[in-house]
């Protein structure tokens, strides 16, 4: 493997030149990456860490706050606002008012629309949460504080390297997202409905620990549960689902060797070898129109409430919502639940998704600017973070604050109510992340435009001929006579070539 280093002032990428990216060489250069990436941060942030001497406790900066909690995680949020505002912020002179825009997507259009200046749209927000394609949107324009202004090395090194990593989207490297929550994916079972099956079947959990397991113990369930009815042909019910299709994509092609999105200077490559991706799309696509996966409501837990689906692989936050009883037309059942680490593809390295909005601050004056960053610091303090986390099912940010131990210490000290559900996720992260990476791909003009891609494209198609088969199979059909046309080689090249065109159409010209 030969690795060139291309380096921009303080800025590095890593440029694979024989492109066969094994998974050693992986690890390798996403080490390199990471120490260069925080070498550029700390080279800038030695340059100023802001100034105490601008804020007055007479005379305090006030700061809005734009984010999408709603519930319980807006309740806690603001609960730890209100505390800010009552101990640090009043010392300091820092006054921060948060308000809900409503959804992830409600928010970045109004972001938009204040950038854009548009009629009747509210001000830029002091600070708002950002995923990290939208904050590079917002930087491209030139909207956001350069963060590395206002931290010094002591204190960049308490984050987690690859939060800090996937904050630095300016051209230079400087830090511009603020990690502030993360989460990553889980897989959550009913165990309950699980356990018959998996006697009478002779599955294990250890079966679900590789994708192609899932893939085998759902043809199973399929199975076992149209022997139920034998009077009824072909009316076996799917095992498992997904939220977010596009994580599938990017983490796994990173199990697999490969980066499907290559990154340098803001420039993308596309990295799609068939060879991987037909894995993927026989370990997707082929259980979802084969009925051995399924994707029923807005999110997979609504299809573990109503019965049509065992287990699901979503976001850590997700651990709220997962049912306490299902749902039925002849009536309901209680049931009980497992959670554990998300499948990864056999053979493959393990990676997981690192996902979950930061915080990014407007680019204005300094006190502001000073202000929102010392709000931020407070906020991802070991003992605030964690309360947010317990609530939020949110990973913290930082490394001390990673841990089994510390979240009960917190739990303890603050007397929180967790619900075991979340605290389960949590904990089960926490116990096996040194054995596990956290991988995001790196923001790039076109971005969201290509994520999308990944997640709608092969999902739309599924769903489509899922309703083919099924029609078929009402006509008279089996599975396998009835699926047998969209399973084939000539399928998925078909399909492969519709694939890498679209994603190429996504991303566009690159500047």
């Amino acid at each position: 493997m030969t690795v060139r280093l291309k380096i921009l002032g303080a800025y590095a990428r890593i440029v694979d030149i024989d492109g066969k990216g094994g998974d050693k060489s992986m690890k390798e250069k996403e080490r390199l990456t990471k120490r260069i990436c925080l070498a550029a941060v700390l080279t800038f942030s030695l340059t100023g860490c802001g100034n105490k001497s601008l804020l007055d406790p007479g005379n305090p900066v006030s700061l809005t706050v734009w984010h999408y909690y709603n519930g319980s995680q807006q309740a806690a949020f603001d609960s730890l606002v209100e505390e800010f505002n009552t101990t640090v912020g009043r010392e300091k002179g820092i006054y921060v008012q948060g308000y809900s825009q409503g959804s992830v997507s409600d928010l970045e259009t109004a972001v938009r629309d204040a950038i854009g200046g548009k009629v009747g749209a509210d001000p830029m927000p002091d600070i708002f949460s950002s995923y990290a394609d939208t904050a590079y949107e917002v930087e491209q324009a030139g909207a956001l504080a350069n963060l590395s202004d206002y931290l010094d090395e002591k204190e960049l090194e308490k984050y987690v390297d690859s939060y800090i990593e996937e904050g630095c989207i300016a051209s230079d490297g400087t830090l511009r997202i603020f990690p502030t929550a993360k989460s990553t994916e889980i897989m959550m079972i009913n165990r309950t409905d699980w356990e018959p099956f998996s006697q009478a079947a002779g599955v294990s959990l250890e079966d679900l620990e590789t994708i192609e397991g899932v893939t085998k113990v759902a043809q199973a369930y399929y199975e076992w549960t149209d022997s139920q009815t034998p009077d009824i042909p072909e009316d076996g019910k799917a095992f498992y689902g997904r939220d977010a299709v596009a994580n599938y994509f990017v983490v796994g092609m990173q199990q697999l060797g490969v980066e499907i999105f290559q990154v340098e200077n803001g420039n993308v490559t596309l990295n799609l070898p068939k060879e991987q991706i037909r894995r993927l799309w026989e370990n997707y696509y082929v259980p979802m129109v084969k009925g051995y996966f399924g994707a029923y409501g807005s999110f997979r837990s609504d299809d573990v409430k109503t019965g049509d689906l065992l287990a699901y692989t979503g976001s850590t936050t997700s651990a709220m919502y997962f049912p306490d009883q299902v749902e039925l037309d002849n009536g309901s059942h209680a049931i009980d639940y497992i959670v554990t680490t998300a499948p990864v593809f056999a053979g493959g390295e393990h990676y997981a998704v690192q996902q979950g909005a930061g915080m990014v601050v407007g680019k204005s004056d300094e006190k502001h600017e000073y202000a929102a960053v010392e709000f931020l610091k407070w906020f991802t303090e070991v003992e605030h973070n964690l309360q947010f986390g317990c609530v939020s099912g949110y990973l913290p940010v930082t490394k001390e604050a990673g841990s089994r131990e510390k979240l009960d210490q917190v739990i303890e000290k603050y007397e929180l109510e967790v619900a075991p559900k979340t605290y389960d996720c949590l904990t089960t992260i926490f116990d096996e992340l040194e054995g596990m990476t956290l991988y995001t791909n790196k923001s790039f003009q076109n971005g969201s435009a290509a994520r999308k891609v990944l997640e709608y494209n092969l999902a739309d198609k599924a769903a489509g001929d899922r309703e083919a088969i099924v029609e078929a199979i009402s006509q008279g059909k089996n599975l396998e006579e009835a699926s047998a046309p969209f399973v084939t080689d000539k399928a998925f090249e078909e399909w492969y070539t519709s694939f890498c065109n679209a994603l190429n159409d996504a991303v566009g010209e690159q500047e």
